[in-house]
């Protein structure tokens, strides 16, 4: 078991990374008296019907009551709708200003759920509990939000939890598609801060389905890794915490032009950090070999060009509808070299030409 430590600037908490982690989790909860005397389950109805009784089976000896709230799963958790009823079935439980929220899922939970707690009685505290390799980077860090049709995240809060137990067994049924979406963002977290690292990436992964848990862990603890040192140097993002939106800008424009869900959020970054690198190589002197990372990441089943079914002018409006979007003008996060990225602003029309070269039917 490997214990990491997000420092932010007002607290520090643990993550606990690997297979049977969540068997530690009744013994930090007596260790930490602070909480109330009742807890809340959220999570989505794909992760309840795997390992919900689980995490009840592993929460009995605790003297506190357990209550649950199911919801949708994937991105149709994050909704108005879908929120006001966790706040609502918090109400009904009685839960108090020490009550505890865990979240069991997904980052789409973990954001959903980390909102609840960040809002209800102005805060309570809340444990991510991972079920998906995205959710790596989503659990840490206290980004917490919920989606509006108009962007991704674009209603939220930093509200940080109190610790996080990534339990690697739960790893074992993700479907390949949600192993390709999360290792899309520690693809990220090599490229905008650890070159070695993502040499290891390259020389070592050929194959998703053919990743092993040793592998595995080593790279979820180095994404972590990453985004820890990030987030203890900026918390509220306003300043090198951007960085971690490398690929995010174009990306959540696909996702949100295409309809949530009808794309993952990592399939839908790694066009985006395509784009990037394109962008990096043009704007930022980037010495990069573009077409042997295209040739890597297509061989793990991703795809690079942005869908036909889009326009260039639809996903410029997209883009500045996102929440990291401040004025009229458009802002990147760029690569100077492997490790150091850079923002740069650039107009619509340098935007529009770039895109028009990354659609699926452009050689």
């Amino acid at each position: 078991m490997d214990v990491l430590h997000i420092e932010t600037s007002n607290k520090t908490y643990p993550v606990y990374v690997g297979q049977n982690a969540i068997a530690l989790l009744p013994d930090f909860l007596k260790e930490n008296n602070a909480f109330g005397s009742s807890i809340l389950i959220i999570t989505d109805e794909s992760v309840g019907h795997l390992y919900l009784q689980t995490l009840k089976d592993t929460l009995s000896d605790i003297e506190k009551e357990v209550y649950v709230s199911i919801v949708p799963s994937g991105e149709k958790a994050k909704t108005f709708d879908v929120y006001y009823s966790c706040l609502t079935r918090a109400l009904e439980f009685n839960l108090n200003r020490k009550s505890l929220i865990l979240a069991l899922g997904g980052g789409a939970v973990g954001d959903l759920a980390g909102f609840v707690a960040a809002t209800y009685m102005r805060g309570i505290p809340f444990i991510q509990i991972p079920t998906t390799i995205l959710a790596h980077d989503s659990a840490v860090g206290g980004k917490v939000a919920i989606n509006h049709e108009a962007g991704k995240n674009m209603i939220g809060a930093f509200h940080q939890p109190e610790a996080v137990f990534y339990d690697l067994n739960f790893l074992a049924t993700l479907p390949l598609h949600e192993v390709r979406s999360g290792f899309a963002e520690i693809i990220k977290e090599a490229l905008i801060e650890d070159p070695d690292f993502y040499s290891w990436l390259t020389t070592n992964i050929h194959s998703m389905d053919l990743i092993d848990m040793d592998q595995l862990a080593f790279a979820i603890k180095k994404g972590i890794a990453v985004k820890g040192g990030i987030v203890k140097q900026d918390e509220m993002e306003n300043g090198v915490r951007a960085y971690l939106n490398f690929g995010h800008t174009l990306g959540h424009a696909i996702e949100n032009s295409v309809g949530y869900g009808s794309i993952t959020h990592g399939e839908g970054v790694m066009i985006g950090m395509v784009f990037a690198l394109k962008l990096s190589i043009k704007y930022a002197g980037l010495n990069f070999d573009l077409t042997s990372f295209i040739n890597w990441v297509t061989s793990l089943g991703y795809k690079t060009k942005i869908p036909s079914s889009l326009k260039a002018e639809q996903l410029i409006y997209a883009m500045k509808k996102d929440k990291k979007t401040t004025g009229r003008e458009i802002t990147f996060v760029l690569l100077a070299e492997e490790g150091k990225p850079i923002t740069k602003t650039m107009a619509d029309d340098e935007i529009i030409t770039e895109i028009e070269l990354m659609f699926e039917n452009k050689s």
